[in-house]
């Protein structure tokens, strides 16, 4: 559980060092990572709920935020990088870090809840667009 907890706040403050760096409101930035940070640990809770298998939420949202978390180690330094110079070598390799985390998060989904991996990739599409573009569109109607 300690475990849990240290990779829920290093997730929420490295996705808002990373929102922060996008956005000109720090205020704002951090409150779209909050509503982000629901509505992951919402979503994992659904699927496992639905899918009967909510007695190992926190292993699986554990590796979820794990994961994130050593992608978003690299991504920083390319956000920096895209920031300061707006590379297009830049942006290959941050689309390149985004796809990495999709197919982990993917992998997880289907270890997780033993589905196939056409099924754990659009589950894993759901689950990036419920999270990313609901927490913009939340942070934007708030």
């Amino acid at each position: 559980m300690a475990f849990f907890r240290q990779n829920l706040l290093f997730s929420f403050v490295v996705q808002y060092l990373m929102q922060a760096n996008m956005t000109d409101d720090p205020v704002e930035a951090f409150f779209e990572v909050g509503i982000e940070t629901v509505l992951t640990l919402m979503f994992i809770g659904l699927v496992l709920f639905l899918n009967k298998t909510l007695y190992v939420y926190i292993q699986i949202t554990t590796a979820v935020l794990f994961s994130a978390n050593v992608i978003s180690v690299a991504i920083v330094p390319v956000m920096v990088w895209l920031t300061v110079t707006e590379d297009p070598l830049s942006y290959y390799l941050l689309g390149v870090l985004a796809l990495w985390d999709f197919a982990v998060v993917a992998y997880i989904f289907k270890r997780a809840i033993i589905i196939n991996m056409a099924a754990s990739i659009a589950l894993a599409s759901f689950y990036f667009v419920t999270t990313y573009l609901g927490a913009f569109a939340l942070g934007q109607m708030i």
